[in-house]
């Protein structure tokens, strides 16, 4: 089984509200000593899924965005050992122990949970957006739909999903100042692709019906 490491900045890029990465504040304080974590991948996945590990490495010298270090964790599967030296960038680094600036900001990404259409998540596109009053712990009151469901589709629960705002922002973070509005509002986005309010919007019907 082969393996390299992983691009991290590359996995944020691609998803950069729930693939987390430490704060350029916090990666440029790193210093010997200090233990950071770095994907372990392997060139093709397992039959069982397996991709590859996150392991702690202890650095050992610091050249600007370079590192060396030493692998402090014993691999669950991976051909290599503790102890093995290992060149790597700021770029494979995927979380450290210092504390971030930015942890609160991940944290509402992350913990936040809104309800979503599974066409939404199918399409990779919504077209409508409301927020209710929470129900539970977590909830945001937020729900997205693609604006493609018909009243079959809407009236099967098994067709929404609870996932975290992140992966909403992840597929259009033009939202990110909408989603701070309070209950109770709606929003569908018009023909020059901005999200308008419904002014209108008949909540007794939605409420009560």
């Amino acid at each position: 089984m082969n393996w390299y490491l992983d691009d991290a900045h590359a996995l944020h890029r691609a998803a950069p509200y729930t693939f987390y990465i430490p704060s350029t504040a916090v990666l440029s304080r790193l210093k010997v000593d200090d233990y950071v974590k770095l994907i372990f991948a392997t060139d093709v996945a397992e039959p069982d899924g397996y991709r590859g590990e996150r392991m702690w490495v202890r650095i050992t010298s610091v050249n600007g965005n370079q590192f060396e270090g030493v692998l402090d964790n014993e691999p669950y599967r991976l051909p290599i050992t503790l102890g093995t030296v290992l060149s790597f960038g700021m770029e494979h680094i995927c979380q450290t122990e210092l504390e971030d600036p930015a942890e609160d900001e991940w944290d509402y990404y992350m913990d936040t949970l809104v309800t979503v259409s599974a066409d939404v998540l199918e399409r990779e596109e919504f077209h409508f957006m409301l927020r209710d009053e929470p129900h539970e712990k977590g909830d945001s009151g937020w729900s997205f739909l693609s604006g493609y469901e018909d009243d079959a589709y809407l009236n099967d629960a098994d067709h929404f999903h609870i996932v975290s705002i992140g992966v909403i922002l992840n597929i259009d973070d033009s939202i990110l100042t909408l989603v701070k509005q309070p209950p109770l509002c709606v929003y569908e986005r018009n023909e020059d692709g901005t999200f308008q309010e419904i002014e209108d919007f008949d909540w007794d019907g939605y409420l009560n019906g």
